[in-house]
């Protein structure tokens, strides 16, 4: 057999593929086995208030409503305000444990990660199967609201479960595994000459990309052939440093594929062109970005290159070569579809028929079976691929779906009050969401301004934004999205980037050297797009 012949063996050949093709056929047939139950298509019909979804709790005849059906969130009460505790400390072990010298090693274990996000999880289920008293809205598979039962309130402890895990992270997160899986199939080489255009079109592509397969699926495809392309030049941290800027945060404004945050939204109502409409913030931002970097590479960091080094650049090109790109740019193709067809609360185009619950999850789950399938495995090799990184943001937002609840019913009650006290506006939420995403993750930071600035009764509202004021959801969004790239820890794919380029010999600044870039250029650059769309 030629080597040809070996290196092109499918994706799923490589160690623990096989068993990662089997736990996802495993799925699909458990799925088919509950579409012919009409499980799913149950969840879907109380999901659109065709069904009852009341559940009796049996403790007592006092209690036998159980889960009483209601339509308005009045009925429910929101927990006290230290009930988010477990919630401030996972953002805070996320935003200071990887820099502390004390735990940065020990962090780096991803059953490290899940046992304090899992830990947190239980204290915040724990207050409220012993604590809790009042009512509890309920959002899965249908609205309802969760009464009291005398004992442990286990109705309210599957209420925030639900919530929390079936109705927003296993669709948040098989998204994101979907996205980075298959785009772990594609693999660009060459080495063309590292002047600025070169690298500024880079970015530029990267830019577009960000916004159709996520901002860590485009990273992971660019950041090496960009390395690849710069490797003869001593001076590349900034072209990583814009390269964070661009692809891995601003670059994903454009639709709720891709950023986390966005998806978030996406899943609480918002239409999923609706970020389209921020194509021009988008333009305004990223092109001015490359401008800058154009000029800061061209005037003083190519020009600090020696001879030699130029020289040398110049005679080793090789083109680009893409690889993967046939088998897995189709099945990206396939994701965004599903994201966009199959939600379970809007019909299907042309149809009246509505998708089961989950239908969309599973299609996306098959996309990825088969780029493993029939994928090369040689190029997933070569590109280094494995599941460390996607395991680390599955076991951090398990926890952080759970314990951010009672901050979402604390805002649920309070935000429309919060928002017309304080007379906050569009560029009042971008800069509060933009701090926050700052330091702490970027989609539980949008989700919690999200759920403070939702009012239904406002002129500027509607279903399309999920009864966010269309201005104010602007500036949440290009908050959460563009300044997440102010630190190495806003947003998943910039501390990614950072290794890759580490182990690839490049010097990157500190946590701190990085901000002085992003103060002294990304931050006037956000300040100047916000005095012109959002002011």
């Amino acid at each position: 057999m030629s080597s040809d012949a070996i290196t092109m063996n499918r994706a799923g050949t490589l160690p623990g593929g096989n068993s990662v093709v089997l736990v996802l056929l495993a799925v699909l047939l458990a799925y088919a086995a509950a579409m012919f139950a009409h499980v799913p298509q149950g969840w879907t019909e109380q999901s659109l208030g065709h069904a009852a979804h009341a559940v009796a709790a049996p403790e007592s005849a006092a209690h036998a409503a159980g889960l009483a059906v209601e339509h308005a969130a009045d009925h429910a009460s929101p927990p006290p305000a230290w009930s988010v505790i477990p919630f401030v400390l996972l953002l805070g072990a996320i935003a200071i444990f990887p820099l502390l010298h004390a735990t940065e090693h020990w962090w780096e274990h991803n059953l490290n990660r899940f046992k304090v996000a899992a830990g947190l999880g239980l204290v915040t289920l724990g207050y409220y199967a012993f604590l809790h008293h009042a009512p509890v809205e309920a959002h899965w598979p249908g609205h309802a609201v969760v009464q009291p039962v005398d004992g442990v309130q286990v109705g309210f402890v599957k209420a925030i479960l639900a919530n929390a895990i079936l109705h927003e992270y296993i669709p948040f997160i098989v998204l994101l595994f979907s996205l980075y899986v298959i785009a772990g199939g594609i693999r660009i080489t060459g080495d063309l000459t590292a002047d600025p255009l070169t690298n500024g079109l880079f970015m530029a592509v990267g830019g577009v990309l960000a916004s159709f397969i996520g901002t860590t699926g485009a990273a992971m495809v660019l950041i090496r052939p960009l390395l690849e392309t710069n490797r003869e030049r001593k001076n590349v941290a900034h072209t990583v440093i814009f390269f964070i800027f661009i692809v891995c945060n601003c670059g994903g404004c454009l639709l709720p594929i891709g950023d986390p945050p966005l998806f978030l939204g996406y899943l609480k109502g918002v239409g999923f062109l609706w970020t389209m409409g921020l194509w021009q913030e988008w333009l305004f931002t990223n092109g001015l970005l490359l401008l800058t970097y154009c000029l800061v590479d061209h005037l003083w960091f190519h020009r600090r290159e020696t001879i030699r080094d130029i020289e040398r650049d110049l005679k080793q090109v090789r083109r680009l070569k893409i690889e993967g790109l046939a088998v897995n740019g189709a099945l990206l193709t396939g994701v965004v579809l599903a994201v966009a067809l199959l939600d379970p609360s809007k019909a299907l185009p042309g149809t009246e028929w509505h998708p089961p619950m989950y239908l969309r999850e599973v299609v996306q789950l098959a996309l990825v079976a088969a780029s493993l399938h029939f994928g090369s495995s040689r190029v997933r090799e070569e590109n280094n691929f494995n599941y460390a990184a996607i395991v680390e943001v599955a076991a951090l937002f398990v926890g952080i779906f759970v314990c951010m609840q009672p901050a979402l019913q604390i805002l649920n009650a309070n935000g429309a009050a919060i928002v017309e006290k304080f007379k906050l506006g569009p560029a009042e939420f971008f800069w509060a969401t933009g701090a926050l995403s700052s330091f702490l993750d970027n989609a539980p930071t949008y989700l919690v301004f999200f759920q403070t600035a939702q009012d239904p009764a406002s002129a500027a509202s509607s279903a399309d934004t999920g009864q966010v004021p269309a201005a104010i959801l602007s500036g949440i969004s290009l908050g959460a999205v563009f300044m997440g790239a102010m630190t190495y820890i806003g947003n998943g794919p910039n501390f990614m980037v950072k290794a890759i380029a580490e182990k690839s010999g490049v010097k990157m600044p500190s946590f701190f050297g990085y901000m002085a870039y992003s103060c002294c250029i990304l931050l006037p650059i956000l300040a100047l797009m916000n005095w012109l769309f959002l002011a």
